[in-house]
């Protein structure tokens, strides 16, 4: 199976927190937490249609000023979304620079901001030509449900603790769709754009009679018409979509280990902080940071497939491997364990069948 997330850290484990995905065919990406942005090319940058942030500590938040520089001028629509305070965070960001030239752009940079808050969100929107003054006021979105939600993907949040309210995401394909070859080769069709049409179509839950164009690869520039319904059965394997979730920032506490879990239930990946060792515990708490030895025990807890961990304090240059090590040792002994409790449990007993009556 090809995956359609290829997530992939922004720096490197010591550096700022941020986790690039790209969406495989779109040509666009997502991008959760917007720390130090500069390991990325202005190519890759441009493809980022929304922004998720777990809250805003410079660390996680200083790299707006990056992406506005480069998406100023262009015709773009860019959905942000952080935690409580979030709107009066951009706005105070924007606020920071003079707009008096924007009024003679051709297009137009949209910035769409959403707030999220334990009872309701604010969305607001600061349209470039404007000088990214709002017009209206915020809107009022009822919480829960996902933050983003497409025919194909969902972005799903918690808010998390960490002294301050902080999010953590999971980022949920629908289904995978997987184009059989050999049977696309045995129609005579080819490859192209045409597929696109044809997933989307899936995703979006189309009617079967539906009738897809398709490519014949043994007569150029000539096309068949296929029911969807049909069309699918013969090329596609449908499988479970992809699931990656990424949490910062957070204190290790029951509240934010039972939201975590929920949040990271069977991920296919898991980008998780593991901030200090665990024999510095205290100073983890004390700065509502999570050990790498928690992240890993919470990682398999939550059943996630695979794991990596991320913004490792400062103090540890040159020992990232220790972190990294310790995760990674407190994952498998907490499978393990896992695992064996499981088949200490006994076995449901089974109803006796009804006696017979004697007649």
């Amino acid at each position: 199976m090809r995956p359609r997330f290829h997530p992939r850290l922004v720096n490197n484990p010591l550096g700022d927190p941020g986790l690039y995905v790209p969406l495989a065919f779109d040509r666009r990406a997502l991008l959760f937490d917007l720390g130090g942005i500069d390991p990325l090319s202005a190519r890759e940058i441009l493809r980022i249609s929304h922004v998720f942030v777990t809250h805003t500590h410079m660390d996680h938040f200083c790299g707006l000023d990056h992406l506005l520089r480069l998406c100023l001028g262009r015709s773009k629509t860019l959905g942000l979304f952080g935690p409580e305070g979030f709107l009066a965070n951009v706005e105070g960001k924007l606020a920071a620079y003079t707009w008096n030239l924007v009024s003679t752009y051709q297009e137009s940079l949209q910035l769409v901001v959403t707030e999220v808050g334990p009872h309701e969100r604010l969305q607001q929107t600061f349209d470039c030509r404007d000088g990214f003054r709002p017009q209206q006021p915020p809107r009022h979105l009822p919480a829960g449900g996902p933050l983003l939600e497409e025919p194909s993907l969902q972005v799903h949040t918690a808010i998390l603790d960490h002294g301050i309210p902080c999010l953590g995401f999971s980022l949920q394909e629908r289904f995978h769709i997987n184009i059989i070859r050999r049977e696309l080769d045995a129609m005579g069709l080819t490859t192209g754009p045409w597929l696109q049409v044809f997933k989307q179509a899936l995703y979006a839950q189309a009617p079967p009679d539906r009738l897809i164009e398709a490519p014949c690869g043994d007569r150029p520039g000539r096309t068949r018409t296929y029911p969807l319904g049909a069309l699918a059965a013969r090329i596609a394997a449908i499988t479970p979509g992809q699931k990656i979730a990424y949490v910062a920032d957070v204190g290790f506490h029951e509240a934010n280990a039972r939201r975590i879990k929920a949040l990271a239930r069977d991920a296919d990946h898991l980008f998780v902080e593991g901030a200090f060792l665990d024999e510095d515990r205290a100073i983890a708490r004390q700065k509502n940071h999570l050990t790498a030895g928690q992240a890993g025990a919470l990682a398999a807890q939550a059943g996630v497939k695979r794991m990596t961990v991320f913004h490792f304090s400062p103090r540890y240059e040159g020992r990232t491997q220790c972190l990294q090590e310790q995760a990674q040792r407190a994952f498998r002994e907490t499978q393990a364990r896992l695992s064996a409790d499981r088949r200490q449990e006994p076995a449901p007993r089974q109803a006796r069948p009804p006696a017979t009556a004697k007649r």
